[in-house]
Order: C-alpha cells, then structure tokens, then sequence
C-alpha cells in the first residue's frame, strides 16, 4: 500500500518527500476536499519533487465536460502522473461519464482517478455507480473520500467488509483504489486490510490539522504506519 500526501504549496511537498511519501498529491485544502492548487503552486511542487516521486493533482468537482478537459490537458502537461476528478456536481450518471471521458480526453498521456464521496449519500454518482463510469471512460483508478473534513473520518462511515467488497469490486474492473477521508495512523491498518492501493492523507501529516503545514516526522509516523499495517496483513 501506498501512501499519498496532500500538499498546498512546494515546502509541503518538500517535507511529504523527507517523510517518505510515495506520492506527493497537489491540493489546496482551503478550496474543499478536492480543491486545486495554481498552475504556478503546481508547477513550484513538481520543481520541488524534481522527479523523485509521482505527483498527482486535484481538480476539484468538475463544473462541465469542456471546464474538466481544459484543467486536466494543463495540469498533465504541466508534469502531472494522474489528475483525480469529483463527480459530486454532476445530477445524472450520464453526466458523469460525458465529463469522465472529457477527463480521459484531456489528460492524454497522464491518468485519470474519478472521486467519489462516503458522506454525500444522495449524489447521483454513488460509490457502486462510479467503478461503472471509471471503468467505461478508461480511467485508471477511483478515490473514495469525504467531502466533509469536519465530519465523521471514512472509516466511521463504512465498514471494513463493505470497503473489502467495494476495493474487490474496483479491482476486477482493473482499477486502482485510494482511499481518504480524514485517515489518521490508526485507520491504516484498515485500509492495508481491504485491499486498497493507496492511502490518502493531508491533517494527519500536518501540524494545526489539515489547514497547517506538512511535518516530516509526521509523514515518517505515517510511512511507519502503513509498514506495520502490511506486517500484520502478512501474519494474518
């Protein structure tokens, strides 16, 4: 398992890479749970990662096809590996596909992870609905987050044998899976467990919570973390 960390600005990323991060996420917390960063922020973390590990862009909740296909064309070719995409503005699941595959479209040479919220229960695109829409568009993974950072964390929301199917589900339709929502050290042996690839976080990485700064000790607690998740996966 993975672990991604969300960073606002290129010292953050600096520190998400001294901790041990395997993926530097762009994000501007103060924009919501998946708000972008500048083009000129995005391109100061790609110089401050200087290739040494992936780097991953929020987009936000997409407005339009067009809006979704423009953002995703500048953030790949300013250096992104994958930009991930909300689907909560959408009202229909048709909808939903016309702006994954405008995302697909866009981000031609980088890949696509469609996001889906545990704490939005009437959104058109619900977590079962979006495998269907990442698998039609050819994206290359699905997010499971929350939309809420002061609300319930996503493994207070779910159950581990719901997240187990669903990851299953995800996985036989050749999707990667990440998981978010407000994780903290304690919930990644839960994650570890249900077969997900990655584990998404930003507060629990920074001091003063998600709003603060990155710490590289915390990113290393984390690393640690996930480490004694996969030990006790393996001895399971």
């Amino acid at each position: 398992m993975q672990l991604l960390v969300s960073a606002a600005t290129a010292a953050d990323a600096a520190a998400a890479l001294d901790g041990g991060a395997d993926i530097v996420d762009a994000k501007d917390p103060a924009a919501g749970a998946l708000g972008a960063v500048t083009p000129h922020t995005f391109a100061n973390i790609i110089a401050a990662v200087a290739g040494a590990r992936p780097v991953t862009a929020a987009l936000g909740d997409a407005g339009s096809p067009a809006s979704v296909e423009a953002d995703a064309r500048m953030f790949a070719a300013l250096g992104a590996t994958l930009v991930k995409v909300g689907l909560s503005r959408t009202t229909t699941v048709a909808e939903a596909h016309a702006i994954a595959a405008s995302a697909v479209l866009g981000a031609h040479g980088a890949g696509v992870v469609l996001v889906a919220y545990a704490d939005v229960p009437h959104a058109a695109v619900t977590p079962i609905a979006l495998l269907d829409v990442a698998s039609a568009s050819g994206a290359a993974g699905v997010l499971l987050d929350t939309a809420d950072k002061r609300g319930p964390r996503l493994t207070e929301l779910t159950t581990l044998a719901w997240l187990t199917e669903w990851t299953a589900l995800a996985h036989r339709r050749s999707l990667s899976v990440a998981l978010a929502g407000r994780l903290r050290a304690e919930d990644l042996p839960i994650v570890r467990r249900c077969g997900a690839d990655v584990a998404g976080v930003r507060g629990a990485a920074c001091e003063g919570g998600r709003s603060g700064c990155i710490v590289a000790a915390n990113v290393r607690g984390l690393r640690a973390a996930c480490r004694t998740a996969g030990d006790l996966v393996a001895r399971s």
